[in-house]
């Protein structure tokens, strides 16, 4: 196993309560960063968080990325804290399935104001502001956790593929935008990863299909997940900037 050196680092990870945002938060911490752990409504699962963290600088921070002013203030409390993000990981998302055709328009469009406020435009705002402070400290890396739904449709998820796709354009238009600055952005696009959101893909009716979309007859560890986004976090791999990585086990490949 590859290990990663991120000492004196601070890594943001959004979404870090649960799932590949804690798997994140914890390999960063044990590669030797600092971690702001953000959490959205549930803090006592990102306390317990930190604690399977090695003890270091640390940084518990609360925000709703679906309002503006919260991923300002979220951005603010870092910089005071730390001064500089040199790593963000805007792995925060939400997941809703429905029937299309029974859905209520009013469902409709609240379903699609959540989930696109929370996947892309949390992502981007917080992108950006990072992205203001750091282009005139050195640089930073931004990994962005989009899906394969982006590529392959989720018609009882259409919001949530569309608000993937626009990450995917998002991650590719900034990282051409800031790469003067030193600022380079990575995009990883898991299939399914056994993870709280996913639990309904590793129990029930669906859990054997879904498992044998990949050759591998299994979904991925959310582990696999975080090793892949340290990699793409580290000195090296400059030049990968703007890069969508597949990572999906063989269940939805293209050319």
């Amino acid at each position: 196993m590859i290990k990663f050196d991120f000492i004196d680092k601070i890594v943001l990870v959004t979404g870090s309560s649960r799932g590949i945002g804690k798997a994140c938060a914890i390999k960063f911490a044990e590669a030797g960063a600092s971690v702001v752990v953000h959490y959205n409504k549930n803090r006592q699962l990102a306390e317990k968080v930190l604690e399977f963290m090695p003890e270091c600088n640390h940084f518990l921070v609360q925000a709703d990325l679906t309002v503006a002013q919260e991923v300002s203030d979220l951005a603010n409390k870092v910089f005071e804290k730390f001064g500089r993000v040199d790593v963000l990981i805007n792995n925060a998302g939400v997941f809703e399935e429905f029937d299309v055709l029974s859905l209520s328009f009013e469902a409709w469009q609240q379903s699609w104001e959540k989930t696109i406020k929370t996947n892309l435009t949390g992502a981007a705002n917080l992108s950006f502001l990072i992205a203001k402070k750091m282009k005139d400290e050195g640089g930073c890396r931004i990994v962005n956790v989009s899906s394969r739904g982006a590529f392959r449709g989720e018609p009882d998820a259409p919001a949530y593929g569309a608000s993937k796709a626009g990450m995917n354009s998002f991650g590719q238009s900034f990282a051409k935008a800031f790469a003067k600055y030193n600022i380079y952005v990575y995009t990883i696009a898991p299939g399914f990863v056994a993870t709280e959101m996913a639990e309904y893909a590793m129990i029930g009716e669906r859990s054997e299909e879904i498992r044998n979309q990949s050759p591998l007859s299994r979904i991925a560890s959310p582990d696999e997940i975080a090793q892949t986004i340290l990699f793409l976090a580290s000195p090296g791999t400059e030049y990968m900037t703007g890069c969508i990585v597949d990572m999906n086990g063989a269940s939805y490949l293209r050319t």
